[in-house]
């Protein structure tokens, strides 16, 4: 009885360490805006073509955990990507969610009436594949035609 127990004891640690593990790999929207922020400052360093560039190579600074940056022209041509370099040069002005949203133009609106804000919709999970709430923080680049944003999957 008293190996049962111990046995009991030794895998609720086990999936408490294995489920504290995973949340951390998991941003949160106070990260994602953090991280906008941050990368509107690199972008008036460093300008936007440069910063472009670093925002789109994987690892490092500009990702961290699940979140990373995307932006976008206003007219919604996307010119980084953290997470699918792919992406860069298209036009997705018209891309739908899962929910059905019109994602960027959801976005590009929001930043051309509000200057900055928090949009949510259904995306998979990088990590999981599994199509999830999210909810991104975007902001009009200044002095630019265009956007930044990063976002997180709520817990």
């Amino acid at each position: 009885m008293k190996q049962l127990l111990r046995l009991s004891i030794v895998l609720m640690f086990i999936v408490a360490v294995a489920v504290t593990a995973f949340g951390q790999k998991r941003g949160t929207e106070t990260e994602a805006k953090q991280m906008v922020q941050d990368a509107l400052a690199h972008i008036k360093d460093v300008g936007p073509e440069k910063a472009f560039q670093d925002f789109s190579t994987p690892g490092g600074k500009w990702h961290v955990k699940d979140i990373y940056l995307f932006c976008y022209n206003l007219d919604g041509t996307n010119v980084c990507h953290g997470a699918n370099k792919a992406l860069i040069g298209k036009n997705l002005i018209d891309m739908k969610t899962a929910d059905g949203q019109l994602l960027i133009k959801n976005f590009v609106i929001l930043v051309t009436t509000k200057g900055s804000g928090w949009v949510d919709y259904q995306w998979p999970h990088p990590e999981t594949k599994k199509t999830e709430a999210k909810r991104a923080f975007v902001a009009r680049i200044p002095g630019y035609d265009g956007l930044i944003g990063a976002g997180a999957y709520p817990q």
